[in-house]
């Protein structure tokens, strides 16, 4: 069986708009919902697990263990930080890092040991790749977003990293599938609260669109 992660509940939403999923279909668990369906002969569960990568991790380690998983596809948003590409460009990366691992100020911001290659050599190579940054702390601050630019981070998320981190504890295959919902802007002369609150409405109007792109153009590919 093959889990399907799903982060943020307007993720989820969107993925149930989606399949058309009934209120009996949906099933609880310690971490959100869940609901089964079958592709290419593939028996799929896809779940919510809450943000940040405390919850990602959480949710992902009891899915594997209760249903035994042979594979793992992180689906969802991510913001984007090499600003050769756009919102609603999906990415399916061949490294992930966790940037909120080291002491910065004394250590390398990308820590080795916070690294994971992600092998996708029988998937082919027409589709975006790259490096995908994860920490607890979102892409708000431009600020933030500049030290990942700098540090050759394609796109970045709360939780991916640290999924596929796990995953590999446990010997499952991981592939991380994310679209571009929003790019950070810059606040430093103006007014920070409503930069957020603007980058957060791009961020809910893409969503819908990421998601459906993913499930029509890249997910049975991977599966």
């Amino acid at each position: 069986m093959i889990g399907i992660s799903i982060a943020t509940k307007w993720e989820y939403e969107a993925t149930l708009d989606y399949f058309g999923i009934k209120d009996h279909e949906r099933l609880h668990y310690p971490y959100g919902e869940y609901f089964m369906r079958t592709m290419n002969e593939t028996e799929l569960v896809f779940y919510s697990t809450g943000v940040r990568k405390v919850n990602g991790v959480g949710a992902n380690q009891y899915m594997i263990s209760k249903f035994d998983l042979t594979k793992v596809i992180v689906a969802g948003t991510c913001a984007g930080i090499d600003d050769r590409f756009s919102n609603l460009d999906i990415f399916v990366p061949h490294e992930a890092v966790q940037y909120d691992c080291t002491v910065k100020e004394i250590e390398p911001l990308l820590k080795p040991s916070f690294r994971v290659d992600i092998d996708l050599s029988t998937y082919g190579k027409d589709f975006n790749t790259g490096t995908i940054g994860t920490a607890d702390k979102a892409v708000v601050m431009w600020k933030d977003y500049l030290e990942l630019k700098e540090n050759n981070i394609t796109i970045a998320d709360t939780e991916a990293g640290a999924i596929v981190y796990i995953c590999k504890k446990n010997d499952v295959e991981c592939i991380i599938i994310k679209g571009i919902s929003d790019f950070p802007t810059d606040e430093t002369n103006g007014d920070k609260f409503e930069s957020n609150v603007e980058q957060i409405n791009v961020y809910l109007e893409n969503t819908p669109k990421v998601m459906k792109k993913i499930f029509d153009e890249y997910l049975s590919r991977f599966i």
